[in-house]
């Protein structure tokens, strides 16, 4: 059907599969750290990329497209796998496939393996997770299954690692050398033939089944022009062909006809005796049981934030001091000695101390993944989240928020009813983030002690969770208030997947791991780094003359009141700040949030976590160090010193600290994720509507606790 030309172009194979087949598994086992992470154009669905190296010494490009059940797409990830195979000069095109199907569940992984196979492709059929099937008693044999079906299929074990060497050798064989398909596996009816042959003719398609998805899709083929798409309404009309009626008959004769191939090749043993998920899932999803376990898991989480954190947390902080004073040591005291210390290595060394927190929480996360309980927690919530104008899969954008929203987001594409996708949508920010961790870590102790309850439970751990509970409250309450608002009469449904439980693939947990922390770090760091040095300039300069007239006040304050050299050059760095562009900056704005009990100084890090709300303790760091003598203490330490001019008291006080904590909590500080809002929005209407809405709570929550609490 289609030759693959090794001398004259670069290889493009994709691994495609249902969800839950463990397709990520075996792209990981074949590339490793050989890959990288993107989004596919136009959308935002994750694209990852990987290399494979074949036996004749070319290097292929592997592409793990989104897992999808058939070519007939309900979400935006099966849209994106339609587009790329129903368009054969798509840049993704495949020159081959690689099916990955689960053998434990091979009837429901044909319908699309059957489909792709009639697109004639060249493609390998990898029957994975042969361990799982063993447990389970289930028998098979591959060769009577590559004989039906006519493709080259291999068992392997993508958890195990097992048989990739033959995998590898099918690969090869199917890159280099031509490939056909003897006969369709789907037998067209006779208006099928028609149409299809019609839109082949016009379009200049070798495929017959792709000129039929042309047909039965066309108002979802992106790449398709307006008028395409209108002269193949018009060929549907003429012919009087109806697509919905058509793919009903297409699936059920697959069905029909690889049912019956799978019966005589798979043999199942004790199908009547109870498997050890469902045993589980009796525990794990019961009515009572199951939040209470889910409630216990996160309880976990949290703890282990604190808990596992802090060593790996102090050899971070001890490397950035060290850092900063050999750089003060070796350079002499300059512009630009400063500007590395206090601006670049503080702001720098304020958000990388947080890398083992963040790192600690994906990995948690990504354990619960890898196992399958995330998918039960989607089934238990359902009922819940549908009282909140969501449905049950909005549990998983919820809990993805508390990593990063800006993939919580992208991830409620997997939500067909367009009200509940646009509410998880508004609300799914309000989860804590992991970006806020550094802003709780550090408020907390302004707020908590560093004790324990019962000798197990951190007092700080559990406030840490307390946030989170109340960005919960404050994200389901949101979106009853946005259920009431938006109205529609689309109904809606779930239909999920419960998987087995697994192991989880310790390989695959740290690849994800790896590509998270190294996305946030890079992201943050970028944002950090210039915003650093910009703060750096605008705290270090200001209006002509009142830096030096500051310095002199400070001076002659110092003289009259014998201050030391230590105290002088601090009571100099802060009259010299509050007379800079930045002290400008904050100073314009401190009316508007003196009753919320912030300072000019807090109002600056409030202007810069609008980018980015990690970028708060960057700035924090920058404006306490900035003509510090205090080299070697923590942001945190020198937070504490700060004493307010007026009262004489410390300006983290509980109040403060309580009111800061709750405007981080509310307040939508990531422009990331607005711009991510627009794009699945289709719009700028929503993400204004969220900002707004969002900040107003925050201000209002944090006036309130405020005004309460001092």
């Amino acid at each position: 059907m289609r030759n693959v030309e090794l001398a004259t172009k670069s290889l493009t194979i994709a691994l495609l599969g249902n969800p839950n087949c463990g397709k990520s598994t075996v792209f990981n086992q074949l590339t490793g750290l050989r890959q990288k992470v993107g989004n596919f154009p136009g959308v935002t669905v994750d694209k990852k990329l990987g290399k494979l190296a074949l036996a004749n010494g070319q290097t292929a490009t592997l592409i793990d497209l989104p897992g999808t059940y058939n070519l007939y797409p309900t979400s935006q990830d099966e849209r994106v796998v339609l587009n790329i195979l129903a368009n054969p000069k798509d840049e993704l095109y495949p020159d081959a496939i690689i099916y990955i199907a689960d053998v434990t569940q091979l009837e429901k992984h044909f319908l699309l393996c059957s489909q792709v196979r009639d697109l004639g492709i060249p493609m390998v059929l990898a029957l994975n997770m042969s361990d799982a099937a063993a447990a389970q008693n289930i028998t098979y044999d591959a060769k009577a299954i590559a004989k039906a079906f006519d493709v080259p299929t291999v068992a392997i074990s993508g958890r195990m690692g097992d048989n990739f060497e033959a995998l590898n050798a099918e690969i090869n064989q199917l890159v280099s050398k031509d490939f056909t398909v003897s006969k369709p596996f789907y037998q067209f009816s006779a208006a099928e033939k028609e149409i299809s042959q019609k839109i082949q003719d016009t379009y200049q398609l070798a495929n017959p089944f792709q000129a039929l998805l042309w047909a039965q899709n066309a108002n979802k083929l992106t790449f398709l022009t307006s008028e395409t798409r209108s002269e193949i309404s018009g060929l549907i009309k003429e012919n009087n062909f109806n697509p919905l009626s058509n793919q009903v008959r297409e699936v059920m004769q697959r069905f029909d006809r690889f049912t019956p191939m799978l019966k005589k090749t798979i043999q199942r043993t004790d199908t009547n005796q109870i498997t050890l998920t469902e045993k589980i899932d009796d525990i794990v999803t019961h009515q009572v049981w199951g939040p209470l376990i889910f409630f216990a898991f996160m309880l976990i989480v949290f703890q282990a934030i604190y808990a596992w954190s802090a060593f790996p947390m102090d050899m971070i902080e001890a490397g950035f001091a060290s850092l900063t004073e050999t750089v003060n040591t070796l350079l002499p005291d300059t512009w630009y000695r400063s500007l590395l210390t206090d601006g670049i290595i503080a702001g720098l060394g304020g958000i990388l101390i947080f890398i083992p927190q963040i790192a600690i929480l994906f990995l948690l996360i990504s354990i619960l993944e890898e196992v399958g309980y995330m998918a039960r927690a989607v089934f238990m919530f359902d009922n819940v989240m549908q009282r909140f104008g969501m449905n049950g899969r909005s549990i998983v954008a919820l809990v993805s928020s508390g990593a990063c929203a800006i993939p919580a987001v992208m991830s409620t594409r997997t939500i067909s009813n367009w009200k509940e996708r646009l509410i998880t949508i508004l609300v799914a920010p309000f989860i804590s983030c992991s970006a806020r961790i550094p802003v709780y870590t550090v408020l907390i102790g302004f707020v908590v002690p560093s004790a324990t309850i019962w000798g197990i439970f951190n007092q700080q751990g559990l406030a840490f969770m307390g946030l989170y509970i109340v960005s919960i409250i404050a994200a389901l309450g949101s979106a009853w208030v946005f259920k009431k608002i938006l109205q529609t009469e689309e109904r809606s449904f779930l239909m999920l997947e419960l998987p087995e439980y697994r192991m989880p693939v310790f390989k695959n947990v740290l690849l994800n791991v790896y590509e998270k922390v190294k996305a946030f770090v890079w992201e943050a760091g970028k944002v950090i780094f210039v915003i650093s040095i910009v703060l750096w300039l605008l705290a270090s300069y200001g209006p002509s003359n009142k830096m030096e007239l500051a310095e002199q006040e400070a001076i002659s304050f110092a003289t009259q009141n014998n201050l030391d050299a230590d105290a002088t050059a601090d009571l100099v760095a802060g009259k010299q700040i509050e007379a800079s562009y930045a002290g400008h900056l904050g100073k314009f704005i401190e009316p508007a949030i003196q009753p919320l009990g912030y300072d000019w100084k807090i109002g600056i890090a409030l202007i810069t976590s609008f980018a980015a709300r990690e970028v708060f303790i960057g700035t924090m760091a920058t404006i306490y160090s900035i003509g510090s003598t205090d080299d070697e203490g923590t942001i945190r330490d020198r937070m504490a010193k700060e004493v307010n001019p007026t009262t004489g008291k410390p300006t983290y006080n509980f109040a403060t600290s309580l009111s800061l904590l709750v405007f981080y909590i509310f307040a939508m500080m990531c422009m990331s994720t607005l711009a991510v809002v627009k794009r699945e929005t289709g719009g700028w209407k929503w993400p204004i509507i969220q900002f707004f809405f969002m900040t107003a709570l925050a201000y209002l929550g944090a006036f309130l606790v405020y005004q309460v609490f001092s």
